[in-house]
């Protein structure tokens, strides 16, 4: 491989380790969800606080409650309102799932082994010592951390958040992102397009990339083909966690991020990666904000974003950054060989008779072809210099549903 292309590994390892977490900030429990926790979720409580039955039926002692016996009802344990008394020798009392265990009782009488009436219940089948009671801290003890620091929250954690009595948490501050297209030859969705211009697309696809992958984006004005006019929008960059260029990353002679940075202390990282599409991507850092340039073609700008941006701002998030799950997958097509870059084809997905997973790649790669990518479900894998497959072979593929892309 050509000394001049970073290997994708490679340049997404610098690229992870040149970030650091954002800091911490305090958020109501119902806006956790999704967020990364700056510190542990300790429980302020015991669950459950108490013995308490599994079921519904009778507290019993185990010793009197054998087939045939016949036990007095005194008085009832539902859930909420714990029975003041104990149970006391040929004695139950009523319970059921959730009530506390009362004192003197160490099983529990489901009621569908019992009959009950005149305030007796006869017992039909002989309880076992400790039945159906779920013990005191069964799920957690005060003090124990319920939830790591560095967990992303699902709403599982959110439901365990709130039952060891945590109405605030302690979580990273959404990475704030910020993206810059550049180009005399684009305009807004829905303002005059120039001579010779197209629309600008890439700015709102890493935007809605950037959200769904838990950021929060902010989309810059337009800056022309002009190194003053770039390096005035770039001076915002210190309000941001990132920035992200889209356009002028290539050789260009209009190609100008590098010349309008370089002027305001821009320091390059790397250029250009062993990868298929979006060889023309720009590491460095402006000051103390980390940029990402990425290239102008779109799809090369998105899967730009799919296989760097997004661990970006996992590893901004508070998580440990790594490359997006892949999976394996068959092709429904023979695949030629490789060259050098590592490349991504766009391809639809579909599963057989026998349940796999298909990929069948576009018939035209071309990194202009926005509609191929929309009507995409995954991106094929083909590592440098990987050999050619036949259909119904194995391959490795990212699912971009997976991503929220």
């Amino acid at each position: 491989m050509a000394d001049d292309l970073l290997p994708v590994d490679e340049a997404r390892a610098r690229i992870l380790a040149a970030l650091t977490p954002t800091a911490a900030e305090t958020v109501a429990l119902a806006e956790g969800a999704g967020r990364v926790l700056a510190r542990g979720v300790v429980a302020r409580l015991t669950q459950p606080p108490a013995d308490v039955s599994a079921m519904d039926g009778y507290a019993v002692r185990a010793a009197d409650a054998v087939e045939g016996a016949s036990l007095a009802v005194t008085g009832a344990a539902p859930a909420g309102r714990p029975y003041a008394g104990a149970v006391g020798a040929g004695e139950a009392v009523r319970i059921f799932t959730g009530g506390f265990v009362p004192e003197g009782a160490d099983a529990i009488l489901l009621q569908e082994d019992a009959t009950a009436g005149d305030g007796r219940v006869r017992v039909n089948e002989t309880v076992r010592a400790g039945r159906h009671i779920r013990r005191r801290g069964l799920d957690f003890a005060e003090g124990a951390v319920v939830l790591p620091a560095g967990r992303k929250l699902t709403a599982r954690d959110i439901g365990l958040a709130a039952a060891s009595n945590n109405p605030w948490l302690a979580v990273h501050r959404k990475p704030r992102i910020g993206i810059l297209a550049t180009g005399d030859e684009i305009a807004l969705p829905g303002d005059p397009i120039p001579p010779g211009g197209i629309v600008s697309s890439n700015a709102h696809a890493l935007a809605a990339l950037v959200r769904a992958s838990g950021g929060d984006a902010v989309v810059l004005p337009i800056a022309p083909d002009d190194t003053n006019a770039i390096a005035e929008v770039a001076a915002t960059a210190h309000a941001f966690d990132l920035l992200v260029t889209t356009g002028g990353a290539s050789v260009g002679e209009h190609d100008l991020i590098q010349q309008a940075l370089g002027g305001e202390g821009f320091a390059l990282g790397f250029w250009k990666i062993a990868m298929r599409p979006g060889k023309p991507l720009i590491w460095g850092r402006l000051g103390r904000t980390p940029v990402l340039g990425l290239p102008g073609n779109p799809v090369s700008a998105l899967v730009c974003g799919v296989v760097f941006l997004i661990p970006a701002i996992a590893r901004l998030s508070g998580l440990p950054g790594a490359a997006v799950p892949v999976r394996r997958v068959v092709t429904a097509v023979a695949l030629a060989a490789n060259d050098r870059r590592a490349d991504h084809l766009r391809a639809t997905l579909s599963v057989d008779a026998d349940g796999r997973m298909v990929v069948t790649p576009a018939g035209v790669q071309d990194s202009s072809m926005l509609a191929t990518l929309a009507r995409a479900d995954a991106l094929v894998l083909r590592a440098p210099f990987a050999p050619a497959v036949a259909a119904g072979a194995e391959v490795e593929a990212i699912l971009l549903a997976e991503l929220g892309v």
